[in-house]
């Protein structure tokens, strides 16, 4: 059994209790860590640390957060095997696809903050007032309480403290409960290269998050997961008026018209929905297709998962490998317990005979709008299908959720294409394509799917303040 450990102030420490959770790895289902489950006054001491470490860092010139930034990219690309191995047995993530469509992604996101350190854009100084002249200057908000996901924890915490840090934040950030690993194996890199207590990591349940977020010291709380605890999170804040970043569910509408390329379409559709076993806040579930080419694109869809998707263990040359934990897993088998009968199964629909907690890709066809199927996130490698007839009615159903985080739309028309672009009432949208991610363009979602943006500029800035500064031009 590995003994993991929170990370305060540059050093690896137990929590104060001494208690401990167990860490499951989900492609066996056997334990292999304990990781500390800690309280209120370990979140003390991380808070603690990163507010005195803030009053040292938000001073560092732009050019020097940038090179400790750059240092720390080139350290965990220069530990990839490890950091790949370590995310791979806390979460069953097949290690190819990791090391291919992982790693890159997050090693480019934390040289992309590293530049945008050293180009904060504001509005040029000027006299507005007769006599004075006004210039912005933009700060760091101060210490951030963060909180991440299990299904993607390294890259999510980089989404978290690469624009953080880069903006001159110090940072305490609790991973999921479940997949704490890589955030402690990442948070040790760090501490090479930044002041001691400028990253603090705090491993534990629902109330060490609850402590994070609800302690006076931050200035900002961000969290990403659910909706429940997004309004949790939002309520919280609002009583002490912290700052908050939200990135929450998804149920993204895969819009496919008549003319578009059926093949390419269904190939695209199908490693953007299994990927990562489904657990993926924009992963491409919820297909809605026209009625003139539905029936066609069931099949389609139906062989991908039966015949192109395969499944099995992370170190076999896979797309899907086990979902994340025991709690996910019933949850997913409750879906597909529940099928309505008016729906057809038409690939897998069940959990695999093995041990570890696998679900076959599975393919859900004529589900209606109101099935829960289509209104609640399932989270597991699972595609719907729904029928529409015409433009009206596929934004009408697009739209017709609670969510708001991505979309697609597959068609040769580009009048088409714009028109839902326009119509879609969701943070991104793809065409012809789903789920690719740049560092330079933002992503975060409307309605129930949060507001604040991460990536790009935008989320950078999410991490600032502004300050109007006057000076009178004869005093």
């Amino acid at each position: 059994m590995k003994k993991l450990q929170n990370f305060v102030n540059g050093k690896l420490v137990d929590s104060s209790s001494g208690e401990t959770t167990t860490l499951i790895n989900p492609a066996t289902g056997q334990a292999f860590a304990t990781a500390p489950n800690s309280n209120v006054a370990d979140v003390d001491k991380a808070m603690s640390a990163a507010a005195n470490a803030f009053t040292e860092w938000r001073d560092s010139t732009p050019s020097e957060r940038q090179r400790a930034l750059l240092k720390i990219a080139d350290a965990i690309e220069s530990r990839a095997d490890e950091i790949i191995a370590i995310e791979s047995e806390n979460c069953g993530k097949p290690i190819g696809l990791t090391t291919s469509e992982e790693v890159p992604p997050m090693i480019d996101q934390i040289r992309f903050f590293a530049g945008a350190a050293r180009n904060l854009e504001g509005k040029s100084a000027g006299e507005y007032m007769k006599g004075m002249t006004s210039f912005i200057r933009r700060e760091p908000v101060g210490v951030c309480g963060q909180v991440t996901p299990w299904n993607y924890p390294m890259m999510m915490a980089v989404w978290k403290w690469a624009p953080a840090i880069a903006a001159g934040n110090a940072v305490v950030l609790k991973p999921s409960d479940t997949t704490p690993a890589s955030t402690v194996f990442m948070a040790e890199i760090m501490g090479e290269f930044l002041p001691d207590g400028v990253i603090n990591v705090i491993c534990g349940e629902r109330e060490t998050g609850k402590a994070v977020v609800e302690h006076a010291t931050p200035a900002m709380v961000s969290i990403t997961g659910s909706v429940r605890a997004g309004m949790e999170v939002a309520g919280s804040a609002a009583k002490q008026l912290k700052r908050v970043h939200l990135e929450l569910g998804g149920k993204a509408p895969v819009v496919v018209f008549n003319d578009a390329d059926l093949e390419a379409a269904a190939a695209g559709i199908a490693i953007a929905g299994f990927f990562n076993s489904g657990q993926d806040c924009t992963a491409a579930t919820r297909v809605l297709v026209q009625e003139g080419v539905y029936e066609e694109m069931v099949k389609l869809l139906a062989h991908q998962a039966t015949n192109e998707i395969a499944v099995g263990m992370p170190n076999e040359d896979v797309i899907v490998g086990p979902v994340n934990n025991a709690a996910q897993f019933e949850r997913v088998k409750g879906f597909l317990d529940r099928v309505p009968s008016h729906a057809r199964v038409v690939a897998g629909g069940s959990a695999l005979d093995r041990a570890g907690y696998f679900i076959a890709p599975t393919v859900i066809a004529d589900l209606r709008q109101q099935d829960e199927h289509i209104q609640s996130e399932i989270f597991g490698p699972v595609i719907t299908i729904q029928k529409f007839k015409d433009e009206a009615e596929a934004i009408a159903l697009s739209n017709g959720v609670e969510y708001g985080l991505a979309s697609s739309v597959w068609t040769k028309d580009h009048g088409t294409a714009m028109r839902m672009a326009k119509a879609f009432d969701f943070g991104c949208v793809w065409i012809n394509t789903h789920i690719p991610i740049v560092a330079e363009m933002p992503h975060g979602g409307f309605k129930r799917s949060g507001y604040g943006k991460d990536l790009s500029s935008y989320g950078f800035e999410d991490y600032t303040r502004i300050k109007h500064v006057m000076t009178n031009l004869n005093g």
